[in-house]
């Protein structure tokens, strides 16, 4: 296989490299590629995933908000993740035997 790259791709994969976080430019291009694979694989699964939300829409499964009640969520959210980061941060207590 033969690649041509422009210049500033090529400059990017000798910096990679001479930085010493890649062995070969091969390893560079294939970890590009890797990435990429995985980048087009969540794009794909981001279009399933608003199908289905417009699927649920014209099924009507749907909650329709005002900014009220758009309000009350976002406090309810913010409090249940207030409380989930405070029990992280809480010092874990020992049981005595």
């Amino acid at each position: 296989m033969n690649v041509s790259l422009t210049p500033e791709l090529e400059r990017l994969i000798n910096d990679k490299v001479g930085t010493g976080s890649y062995q070969t430019a091969s390893e560079v291009v294939r970890e590009a590629l890797r990435l990429l694979k995985l980048r087009d694989e969540g794009l794909v699964q981001l279009r399933r995933d608003v199908q289905a939300g417009f699927n649920q829409i014209a099924r009507g499964e749907f909650v329709e908000y005002t900014a009220r009640s758009a309000s009350k969520l976002a406090s309810r959210v913010k409090a249940r993740g207030r409380k989930r980061l405070a029990e992280t941060k809480a010092p874990k207590r020992r049981t005595s035997r």
